[in-house]
């Protein structure tokens, strides 16, 4: 449950044990990935970035979550409010949400992220999710939606892997202007 305060802040209420208060941070619809110049007011079409050859523009993270309680890795309602508070957690806005519950068992989710995506698919069969997070931009951290994930399925054990994704390299050292790029198409 999301309950917005007059103040500004996001109080993210969770069903189970978890229990966030934090501030709301302001994103636009695209995080505008790799930009290194966080001060800078993208939404006003200004501003041109150069690009750095070590330049990350997000972190990927693989989670495996092992010996989880079977009814909530069945539950489709569950899998997607886990989802919900994960991105919420992770600071990244979630722009679409899909479930599928299958028969006689399991549930898969995609959230769309405007970060990117957090993933999920359920065995309940053997206590098993497979997670995928993934977020650009410095705002985000996919760690805490990793987290939460494994603690609202009740996983006895997991196995985390993550790594950091550069700018590709044909971006590196390129001036960029999105909103140059983007009246292009039209």
């Amino acid at each position: 449950m999301l309950n917005h305060s007059r103040q500004g802040v996001l109080s993210v209420k969770v069903v189970s044990h978890f229990c966030f208060l934090m501030e709301q941070i302001p994103s636009c619809d695209h995080p505008i990935p790799g930009w290194v110049d966080a001060d800078v007011d993208y939404q006003g079409g200004t501003s041109s970035i150069v690009h750095t050859s070590t330049e990350v523009i997000g972190k990927h993270c693989i989670l495996e979550l092992y010996d989880c309680d079977k009814n909530k890795l069945n539950d489709e309602a569950f899998v997607r409010t886990s989802i919900t508070i994960a991105s919420k957690v992770a600071g990244a806005k979630l722009l679409n949400l899909i479930t599928h519950r299958f028969d006689p068992q399991g549930v898969t989710g995609l959230a769309l992220l405007a970060e990117s995506h957090i993933s999920i698919h359920t065995w309940p069969e053997n206590g098993y999710a497979a997670v995928d997070v993934f977020t650009c931009g410095n705002h985000t951290v996919p760690d805490r939606a990793c987290d939460v994930l494994r603690t609202e399925f009740g996983a006895q054990s997991h196995e985390l892997k993550s790594f950091s994704r550069e700018a590709p390299t044909g971006l590196r050292g390129q001036l960029r202007n999105p909103f140059e790029s983007a009246t292009s198409f039209f």
